[in-house]
């Protein structure tokens, strides 16, 4: 991919300063990466699988926090969302106040130098953070790398990792994270048709940890 600032966190940091004062001024929390059927895609597929309540779950890049709101309202209990964005974590908490979601444990953390705290997830779900580190102008060959191994250290085995992207292709992600994890299902989503050819604009993948 060619570097972009959406890789760095400068660009996110302003993009959550700006999103965080809008919601203070008139209650808007922001834009949903991927929409709103991107969450019932993996609410629909938690629920189909029967993934028990109690699992703990971690949404690495949380964002605004609507993710967890919506895993909360579908009965879930035990949330965890980072973000190495201070104001994104502002915003989310905002968010889950407004929600009346107390439960949901929010912490300003650099996902590709965890804290040892952050350990023994059921589950990680990702949408659109391993695409921005897959554009960060420094590196992003090594951090995607350091992604991987920071899911093999925060994710137990035999958890389950939900990604959704528009950068990367099944195939591309199967490559990307064949170092500890096997693939266990792909999630419907939008196909579009290019030159007589059907392509996703989105893939959404569930992985399970060796």
């Amino acid at each position: 991919f060619s570097p972009s600032v959406l890789g760095t966190r400068e660009h996110w940091d302003a993009a959550y300063e700006r999103e965080l004062q809008t919601f203070q001024d008139i209650g808007d929390t922001g834009e949903i990466w991927f929409g709103e059927e991107s969450m019932v895609r993996i609410i629909r597929w938690l629920e189909k699988h029967k993934v028990p309540l109690d699992s703990s779950v971690l949404d690495i890049g949380t964002g605004n926090g609507v993710l967890l709101v919506e895993l909360a309202k579908s009965g879930y209990m035990n949330l965890t969302g980072i973000d190495y964005s201070p104001s994104a974590i502002q915003l989310s908490e905002k968010v889950r106040e407004k929600e009346g979601m107390s439960n949901i444990k929010l912490k300003v953390e650099d996902f590709l130098a965890p804290s040892a705290e952050l350990s023994g997830f059921d589950i990680c779900i990702d949408k659109g953070t391993f695409d921005a580190i897959s554009l960060d102008p420094s590196d992003a060959v090594g951090k995607r790398k350091l992604y991987v191994a920071s899911l093999c250290r925060v994710l137990k085995p035999e958890g389950l990792f939900l990604i959704t992207s528009c950068n990367w292709t099944k195939e591309e992600l199967l490559n990307e994270f064949r170092e500890g994890f096997e693939i266990l299902d792909e999630l419907p989503t939008p196909k579009f048709c290019f030159g007589g050819r059907i392509g996703n604009s989105v893939t959404a993948l569930v992985f399970q940890r060796k």
